[in-house]
């Protein structure tokens, strides 16, 4: 599974999301990830939320990859985005999140949610893709360099 298979272009790509907290950041990307992946806004919140609740998905160095299951989807899919300001996202090395790759997956993708979720995870450990995706200002250009670093890494 590729980046790209899981950003439906550079519209699955925010550039400078305004947010005051977790909560707040997870509504706005909700109710963007809705429109790109044609899913329910509420029920989307809801199921993040809910896998907050078990544990925050702020993986430390500034990086959250909030997720959750959707009855609706017909695969999984991704959101990134770069926020304006970092906000508290109760990250395992208690860091403020500045990047966030949202992905949401079918209720019955065990398999392939998890190859997702390793994907994404392999991705946002590239401290140069992650210095580069801090310093681009532009949705284009950001989804640019998520997809054209995971084409070059399979290349090497």
């Amino acid at each position: 599974m590729e980046i790209a298979d899981l950003l439906a272009g550079p519209n699955a790509v925010l550039a400078s999301v305004k947010a005051s907290g977790k909560k707040s950041l997870l509504t706005e990307l909700s109710a963007r990830a809705a429109t790109v992946f044609q899913a329910e806004e509420r029920q989307l919140f809801d199921r993040l939320l809910e896998r907050e609740r078990l544990g925050s998905t702020g993986i430390g160095g500034g990086i959250a990859i909030p997720h959750g299951r959707l009855p609706g989807i017909a695969k999984p899919c991704g959101l990134f985005a770069r926020l304006a300001h970092p906000v508290d996202f109760d990250s395992i090395d208690e860091r403020p999140v500045d990047l966030v790759f949202l992905l949401v997956a079918p209720e019955g993708a065990g398999a392939d949610h998890l190859k997702a979720l390793a994907r994404v995870s392999r991705l946002l450990r590239d401290r140069a893709l992650v210095e580069k995706l801090r310093a681009t200002e532009s949705a284009d250009a950001l989804y640019a360099l998520l997809v054209e670093s995971v084409q070059a890494q399979s290349a090497a």
